[in-house]
């Protein structure tokens, strides 16, 4: 799904950074430069050859020659453009002098100007993550340190700068793309892991030299592993709370003006105050009785006030901290942004115990030192979103009370009555919007005018003519062919495809809404797709009706469900490298966390929504991914209670032609049946409404049942059976 960064597999401890559900897809960087010319050498001598056989051979007819040439002459062209759109891409640091793409970075600047930072500071090396104060996956520009050091714009990865080098560890989604935009004062590492990072530093770093970093960008984690690997080194970490990268970034973007909102009581079943009082009770409930919470996530604070703001691209969120106490309500963020009507609504005016004391947002860690050096006083904070800048101060241990997460967002994870409402209510808007894209599609692309970024913003614009639209929830991966093999490729005017019937098509977008926050992926081919994209295609969606349709009991963890999105690919040799789904909000991050499949992912609860996306990419050819929103309902069995299930709330049919029936159960048919007869009942109405006829019949054609396992796709069995008969009748009257 798109240029959004939060990993998924997150089974090693000791992964980097980056929280993206869709990671490690292994690619391969396209061939150097050396080797496409030796191609065009080759092919040179071909032809050359061929111009010296036609004319010494006698009996060599013209035409014959000319065919011979033609071929030499079509190889020839196709290795230069190959050369020239090499060209376009990726760096090589090899020729003298090197060649950089035009979407290289200069960096040799801001690199000079760091070292003397890091100088002043007696560091032998700098450590850069790819985040932002409170670890986000979506970071604002103003925040995007990395990509200004070294250029490169992917969200996952840590820069690491000494005086003598600079390097950029990520992981195989993003390896083209650094080389492509990363200019030869960087090394790029192909590698993601803190163990390897530390093992390059330990060599680099003489001993007993300080490495330097900001504890604003570490998590708790994150500190702890570099300790971890360093400690036996004589090498150690210095903290640096005022970022180095800030002092040399001269036009560093500045925070945006706009005011923060509120919602409105339409989209909301609680207010904040409630909301405030929940949490209380549950750090009452706590054997370990914390005194305050702290609220590090973006997400936290907005949701706990019911409040929107415009900081991060794609995210209606606001920078901002919250200290909640039994009697006491400490809100951290841009005073300038907050209206009176704002204050009214947070009652800043009093000092209750549900008045909002408002403070500066800078100044949260010396309030929050200020708190801890009270006598008698515990803190709680939840360990995935608090940074080491909070956490060292909270000194000694006994005033601090740590779990992965905070019991705000666990609660924030089961959507009241309410939220799950709306947010179905945003998907079947949502779903005309993408129905409208692949009616479009299917009409302009046989034209050969459209191509991967006209689609991206085709989706866009559909989805902004829907009420309470909000515009799109991240970057659209809109990917053709080969570009489709690339998890996560976004689209550009250098990189963008024209869209062509010859080759796989894959769609993953998603909008915010007042009332939600949408998340969808669609593979088509508008053409004859090949026996190995049909079976692949199948094979994903299996497992995407595997998960959907699974029952299983109420607190199951989803990392002991996904495996059944693998399954079918497993079968036959087949894998996608990168998670199976996360959580998604109701006018939030489109990764809402901690809810998904992975094994730091809470337990699976009624109200839950969750995405479920199993994939294939095959390198250099197609990609295909399904991806479908399900909200967890209770489920009733024979013999047990307190059971679950899922139940999809995208509702968008999947292309008909890429499946073939013969390789489902009885049980996955019969479930397809089921969604698309959900389809036609919760979409035709929305349809109707917005009198889009046309729209319509694409849905009711793309929705008619499958009768049986090995019926075709295209054309139900029995609409065959009557054509059949209807040949025969008019062959015996004839």
């Amino acid at each position: 799904m798109r240029e959004r960064e939060r990993e998924s597999e997150r089974e090693d401890s000791h992964i980097l950074t980056s929280r993206h559900p869709h990671t490690l897809s292994h690619q391969k960087p396209t061939p150097t430069i050396s080797h496409t010319l030796h191609t065009q050498q080759s092919t040179c001598f071909i032809a050359t050859l061929c111009v010296c056989v036609c004319a010494s051979v006698r009996h060599s007819t013209m035409h014959s020659c000319g065919w011979l040439m033609s071929l030499s002459l079509i190889a020839l062209a196709g290795n230069t453009v190959a050369a020239a759109a090499y060209k376009r891409t990726e760096r090589n640091c090899s020729l003298s002098p090197p060649y950089l793409p035009s979407t290289a970075v200069n960096t040799t600047l801001q690199l000079q100007e760091l070292r003397e930072q890091m100088l002043h500071q007696n560091i032998y090396a700098y450590i850069i993550p790819g985040t932002d104060a409170h670890l986000s996956e979506y970071i604002a520009p103003r925040d995007a340190r990395m990509a200004f050091m070294t250029g490169f714009t992917g969200s996952a990865g840590t820069a690491v700068v000494t005086q003598t080098k600079a390097t950029l560890w990520t992981d195989s989604r993003y390896w083209v793309q650094a080389e492509r935009q990363m200019d030869c004062n960087w090394e790029l590492k192909e590698d993601v892991s803190i163990i390897s990072l530390a093992a390059w530093l330990i060599s680099e770093v003489p001993s007993g030299g300080r490495i330097g970093f900001d504890p604003f960008l570490f998590s708790l984690k994150t500190q702890e592993d570099y300790v971890l690997n360093l400690d036996s080194s004589n090498r150690s970490l210095k903290s640096i709370p005022e970022n180095l990268v800030d002092k040399v970034w001269n036009d560093k973007p500045s925070i945006g003006a706009e005011n923060l909102t509120r919602l409105p009581d339409r989209v909301i079943q609680r207010s904040w105050q409630i909301k405030v009082e929940q949490i209380r009770n549950q750090m009452r409930d706590n054997p370990y009785q914390p005194t305050a919470l702290l609220l590090s996530a973006l997400d936290e604070t907005a949701w706990l006030f019911n409040l929107r703001g415009s900081d991060i691209p794609y995210n209606p969120f606001f920078y901002s901290y919250t200290l909640l106490t039994m009697d006491k309500i400490w809100l951290f963020l841009h005073m300038n942004r907050v209206t009176e009507e704002l204050k009214e609504y947070l009652n800043t005016s009093c000092e209750e115990s549900l008045c909002v004391q408002l403070e500066s947002y800078e100044t949260v860690r010396k309030h929050l030192e200020e708190y801890v050096a009270q006598p008698g006083v515990k803190v709680w904070i939840g360990t995935e979103y608090t940074n080491y800048a909070l956490y060292e101060i909270m000194t000694p241990q006994d005033k601090l009370m740590t779990t992965s997460y905070s019991p705000v967002l666990t609660t924030k994870a089961i959507k009241d009555d309410t939220e799950q409402r709306i947010l179905r209510d945003a998907h079947v808007r949502d779903a005309v919007a993408v129905i409208q894209l692949l009616m479009w599609l299917e009409k302009a692309v046989p034209e050969g005018k459209e191509t991967e970024l006209t689609a991206s913003e085709y989706v866009n614009m559909c989805r902004s003519k829907q009420s309470d639209s909000r515009g799109p929830s991240f970057e659209s991966i809109s990917a053709s062919g080969p570009n489709a093999a690339l998890a996560h490729y976004s689209p550009t005017n250098v990189t963008s495809r024209r869209l062509t019937p010859d080759e796989m098509y894959l769609v993953d977008s998603g909008g915010q809404y007042l009332d939600g926050t949408t998340d969808i992926t669609r593979t088509v081919h508008w053409g004859t797709p090949t026996a190995m994209q049909k079976e692949a295609f199948t094979r994903v969606l299996m497992g995407n009706i595997e998960i959907s349709r699974t029952i299983f009991p109420s607190g199951t963890r989803g990392v002991n469900i996904e495996m059944l999105g693998r399954r079918a690919l497993w079968e036959v040799g087949l894998n996608y490298g990168h998670g199976t789904g996360h959580g998604v909000g109701n006018y939030f991050g489109v990764h809402e966390w901690p809810v998904g499949f992975q094994s730091n992912n809470i337990p699976f609860r009624e109200g839950m929504f969750t995405s479920i996306e199993p994939g294939y990419y095959k390198e250099n050819d197609f990609g295909i991914r399904i991806e479908d929103v399900a909200v967890v309902v209770p489920v009733q069995t024979k013999f047990g209670h307190n059971f679950l299930t899922f139940e999809t709330v995208s509702l968008v049919p999947y292309d008909r032609k890429l499946i073939d029936t013969s390789l489902l159960s009885s049980e996955q048919l019969q479930w397809l049946n089921k969604y698309y007869e959900t389809i036609r009942e919760l979409l035709g109405p929305e349809l109707d409404k917005q009198g889009l006829r046309e729209e319509k019949d694409w849905m009711l054609r793309n929705t008619e049942p499958f009768l049986s396992p090995g019926s075709s796709a295209s054309v139900c069995s029995s609409s065959l059976t009557l054509l059949a008969l209807a040949i025969a009748l008019l062959h015996n009257i004839i």
